[in-house]
C-alpha cells in the first residue's frame, strides 16, 4: 500500500497530509471501504467514552476525505459551504480534507468570515437568553455554571466532544463549529446556526485547527470571500 493510501486510510494529520506527503491524485476521492469508514469512526476512548458511528444512518457523501478542493483562501483556512453541507480545511496544492456537516435550518443561516479565539474539549453549554426564551423548557436541563446556567460538558451536551468559537475581532458572534452525538442529522438544515459534525470529525478538525484560524462561511450559491458575518432576526442557539 502507497504512502499517500495510508495516510488517507488511518486518518493522519491533516497538517502532515498538507505539508509532508506528495500530491494527491484523484484516487484520494474514492478511497474509502467501508472497512476504512468503520475504523474512522470507530469508538474512542477520551475524557468521556465516543460511541462508533452507525454508519448507515450517513450518507456515504458526508464521510470525512482527501479530495481536490481549487480555493483562493491559504492553507489551514476553514471552509463551510453550508449549500452542500461540506466543511473543508483547506490543505496546500489545491487540496482539502472534507467533513460532512450539518448546518442552521430555515431562519438561522449565516455567511461571513469569522477566526476560531477559543476552542474547548468537552465544553459546556450557554444556551442564548434568546433561545431559553423559544425554549422554556430549556431551563429545566440547566445547572448554574461558572458563566451562567448551563450545561455540564458531557455525553449529553448538544456541543458533544469539541468546540471552536467563532469570533469577529473580540467580539464572540454566538457561532459554533461542534460536534454531534446525533450523526444522522449530518447532511442535513437541523441547528440553530451552528456548523455540527460527526464528533469523530470534529475531534480530528479540533487537533489540526489552532487558534487564530480563518473560518470562511459561504453564502448560498456564492465562491466569493465574505468579508463579515451578515445580520440574523433570530439569533444562534450554539447547537
Amino acid at each position: 500500500m502507497d504512502l499517500n493510501r495510508r495516510a488517507l486510510l488511518l486518518g493522519l494529520s491533516a497538517t502532515t497530509i498538507g505539508s509532508g506527503l506528495p500530491l494527491y491524485g484523484s484516487r484520494a476521492q474514492t478511497d474509502g471501504s467501508r472497512s476504512v469508514f468503520e475504523a474512522m469512526y470507530g469508538p474512542m476512548d477520551d475524557l468521556y467514552p465516543v460511541p462508533p458511528v452507525d454508519l448507515t444512518q450517513i450518507n456515504p457523501a458526508y464521510l470525512r476525505r482527501v479530495v481536490r478542493y481549487e480555493t483562493s483562501e491559504a492553507p489551514g483556512t476553514i471552509v463551510v459551504d453550508p449549500q452542500t453541507r461540506y466543511l473543508y480545511l483547506v490543505l496546500r496544492d489545491g487540496m482539502a480534507v472534507r467533513y460532512g456537516v450539518g448546518v442552521g435550518r430555515a431562519g438561522f443561516g449565516w455567511s461571513g468570515a469569522a477566526t476560531i479565539k477559543n476552542k474547548q474539549e468537552w465544553p459546556d453549554w450557554y444556551p442564548p437568553k434568546e433561545m431559553l426564551g423559544r425554549e422554556p423548557k430549556l431551563m429545566s436541563m440547566m445547572s448554574e455554571l461558572q458563566s451562567g446556567p448551563g450545561m455540564p460538558g458531557g455525553p449529553g451536551n448538544p456541543l458533544g466532544a469539541r468546540a471552536l468559537y467563532l469570533y469577529q475581532g473580540n467580539k464572540d458572534t454566538l457561532y459554533r463549529i461542534h460536534g454531534t452525538f446525533e450523526p444522522w442529522t449530518i447532511g442535513t438544515s437541523v441547528s440553530s446556526g451552528c456548523i455540527r459534525m460527526i464528533n469523530q470529525d470534529v475531534m480530528d478538525l479540533y487537533e489540526h485547527t489552532p487558534l487564530g484560524t480563518k473560518v470562511v462561511v459561504l453564502s448560498p450559491g456564492s465562491q466569493a470571500q465574505p468579508h463579515s458575518l451578515s445580520s440574523l432576526s433570530t439569533p444562534p442557539g450554539q447547537e
